[in-house]
């Protein structure tokens, strides 16, 4: 490599090495603002790694009492009277039910309430103006039923001002750096229709999903800062009555103001993200977990329902699709909304935790640089193999990281980041060296073209590893096209007006050479050696070599028509073509080499292009050949010419035409004469009158086989044996005859 070839490659692999930085740096601070997208497909991922490892289904003190659409059916519309929900509340405490917390809004008085029916005029004069009915309060009647148990009741967050001061059942001890000010914010809450506040035992918040940008419930908040002080959501505030506990701890981040990474409840240490949010760790869906609202207020079959209910926590919510509280999880399922509040105390009593912190995102990060620095570097010294190599083992290290972390941890590591950026650090550099520094292998391709045919092209692109010194016996046809009289051409041209005629020449030549599948062995002077059938099976390769051999003919007559305006004489070319097996492969120092063919094939084709001077014609093939084409190509026997280094003579055949041609009756008529004219040389008889008829038939066919037939009494010989010279007549003779 010269000097100038070195410091291009060095000031190549610079480049490569500051755009891999550059990409490094942009995907970086792509991650830091963390783009919608991009969280939508970390998120995605997540999920992923939930449905194909979700959490064992275990029978847990957990049940769900649903008001479905046969309890609406049996029961009526909704919103229910309070008296329902207090006979729920007593049939439950007699089934034996640790805690009930209800995922339903008790917001305004029971308008059901009979003390508030008779505030319609028309009831009031109906029942009586002096009857009295304050005794029979729906709401109170819950209260009574509440009074004395473990029941948790809800409420929403809204905007706008608290309506009330709801204080939580729950007391609170911050360790850290305030971490309650981290919290997601009630700015105001849903009332609790008095006297139900008051005979709660616990309040928990049953929003689930602050701040959601999908449908997908990912993350629920633990606890939430309410107007009056923190408050805890459903599923914690269940929990913490049926263990009994009385406070509620709230460890933060050290050193960190207003994160949290704790929730502590009796034996339970529970890690959230800053926010307090918990990560659901989703099982599949289970309806054995569910009973029927109405199979409990009908009183159904307490053999049954008793192991089903005692000693558990029961939530109490909605499946009917009127009331819209369905929700997607992690795994693709829509679920009750109040399933999601149980799956959150089962998962905490399992102990299945996920895990999610700033350090996975830093983690995260540096995966990335790895990658992308690794895909760099190979990029600067090797191809894409090596560079997909480079960016492969990492990038299936990393996904088998997080997949590792996920299953035995429950860490939540996402993978897609340094993925998708190593993949888009790939990308570009990979079109960068295609467009840039490969720029020089796609010329020597483009170069390569011109004299290789496609296939073989194609080829050697796939087997490139094969390109070594060696060949194989393969039977091929060999043709070799020269130019007549080219030293007095090229000695009335200047060396660079003459270059240019064998470059338009050639681009000519060559192109009918590589549209019947030729390769272009090589350009010696004014010749050209091509052969066929190597290294890829040509069918009918004989037959392609001759109908090359007429292209070149054909592209000869525009070319000549452009040198006669040029103000130059026109050019004559000599085609000659043989079949046989050669020696096909690379041949050469193993520094410097050649695909070629070697045997006698290839001197015989030579010898065969130089016998067209002799035969006065442009295109001549041997016999084999000639047996190979049979009709479908205008053949015409030439005798068997003796050939300069081959010792034995054998029969030549001129390629008048194509298809057309052979089968036109022009032509027919020819071949019989010429048949006649054969028969008369080899037995010894005067042929000058079949030479006559021959001259005048051939006028209709090939204007140039009038040369040919010219030059038969000059080559007698080649029609019979040396010394056995028939009278064909004088050249004087046949001149008048063309005359």
């Amino acid at each position: 490599m010269s000097r100038s070839q070195r410091d291009r490659s060095r000031s190549e692999r610079r480049k490569i090495l500051l755009l891999g930085l550059v990409l490094i740096v942009l995907a970086m601070l792509v991650r830091v603002a963390d783009p919608l997208p991009l969280r939508n497909l970390r998120l995605s991922y997540f999920d992923y790694l939930q449905t194909l490892s979700p959490r064992a289904a275990v029978d847990l003190p957990v049940r769900v009492v649903d008001i479905d659409e046969a309890s609406l059916s049996e029961f009526g519309q909704w919103p229910w009277p309070r008296s329902y929900f207090a006979d729920l509340l007593d049939r439950l405490d007699a089934l034996g039910a640790a805690v009930v917390a209800f995922d339903v809004l008790f917001a305004e008085p029971d308008r059901y309430s009979p003390a508030n029916l008779v505030r319609d005029p028309a009831i009031r004069d109906a029942l009586g103006s002096d009857l009295s009915l304050g005794a029979f309060d729906n709401d109170q009647r819950l209260a009574e039923a509440m009074s004395g148990r473990a029941v948790v009741l809800g409420v929403a967050a809204r905007e706008g001002k608290p309506a009330e001061v709801i204080p939580p059942k729950a007391g609170l001890v911050e360790i850290g750096e305030q971490p309650a000010t981290g919290l997601f914010e009630m700015t105001a809450t849903t009332p609790l229709a008095p006297p139900l506040g008051a005979a709660a035992a616990g309040i928990g918040g049953i929003n689930i999903a602050p701040g959601l940008h999908s449908g997908t419930i990912r993350q629920v908040p633990l606890l939430w800062r309410g107007p009056t002080g923190p408050m805890p959501g459903l599923a914690l505030e269940a929990l913490r009555l049926a263990l009994g506990e009385t406070t509620i701890f709230l460890d933060g981040v050290p050193g960190l103001a207003g994160a949290v990474q704790l929730i502590g409840l009796g034996p339970f240490q529970i890690p959230t993200d800053p926010n307090g949010q918990i990560w659901v760790r989703y099982r599949p869906n289970d309806p054995a977990m569910y009973v029927s609202a109405r199979d409990i207020l009908q009183g159904g079959d307490e053999d049954l329902l008793r192991p089903f209910l005692e000693g558990h926590i029961v939530f109490v919510g909605t499946s009917a699709a009127g009331l819209l509280d369905t929700r997607s999880t992690a795994l693709g399922e829509t679920v009750p909304g109040v399933s999601i509040h149980a799956q959150i105390v089962e998962q905490i009593l399992q102990g299945e935790m996920l895990r999610r912190s700033d350090l996975m995102a830093g983690l995260e990060m540096i995966a990335f640089l790895l990658l992308g620095a690794s895909v760099t570097l190979v990029c600067r010294r090797s191809g894409a193999g090596a560079m997909l190599l480079a960016g492969a083992a990492p990038g299936l290290l990393v996904v088998l990281t997080s997949w590792w972390a996920f299953r035995h941890l429950g860490i939540l590591f996402d993978a897609t980041f340094p993925l998708l950026g190593g993949a888009t650090n790939f990308a570009i550099l990979l079109a960068w060296r295609f467009l840039v520094v490969d720029r020089d292998k796609r010329q020597i391709r483009r170069s390569f073209s011109y004299y290789v045919s496609p296939e073989v092209l194609g080829e050697i692109e796939a087997g490139g590893h094969k390109l070594e010194l060696g060949g194989v016996n393969r039977e091929v046809t060999v043709l070799f096209s020269d130019i007549r009289d080219f030293t007095p051409l090229s000695a009335g041209l200047p060396p660079q007006a003459l270059v240019s005629f064998l470059n338009g020449l050639f681009t000519e030549q060559g192109a009918a050479i590589l549209e019947q599948q030729g390769t272009i062995d090589k350009f010696i002077g004014d010749a050209i050696m091509a052969f066929w059938n190597a290294p890829l099976d040509i069918p009918d390769h004989p037959l392609k070599a001759a109908q090359a051999a007429l292209g070149m003919r054909a592209r000869l007559k525009p070319f000549n028509e452009r040198q006669i305006w040029a103000g130059r004489l026109p050019i004559a070319m000599a085609v000659g073509c043989a079949r046989g097996e050669v020696c096909v492969g690379n041949i050469g120092a193993r520094q410097r080499f050649n695909y070629t063919v070697i045997g006698e094939a290839v001197n015989a084709a030579a010898r065969i292009e130089s016998s067209c001077r002799r035969l006065d014609y442009d295109i001549a093939v041997s016999a084999d050949v000639a047996a190979s084409i049979g009709d479908r190509l205008a053949l015409l026997p030439a005798g068997a010419p003796a050939l300069k280094g081959i010792s034995e003579r054998s029969d030549l055949y001129i390629v008048v035409g194509d298809g057309h041609v052979a089968s036109s009756p022009a032509f027919d008529a020819l071949s019989q004469a010429h048949t006649e004219l054969l028969t008369e040389l080899r037995a010894g008889q005067d042929a000058l009158r079949a030479v006559a008829n021959c001259l005048e038939l051939s006028h209709d066919v090939d204007p140039g086989l009038e040369r040919f037939y010219m030059a038969i009494p000059k080559r007698v010989d080649d029609f019979c044996g040396i010394g056995d010279q028939p009278a064909v007549g004088t050249s004087n003779q046949m001149a008048a005859i063309t005359i």
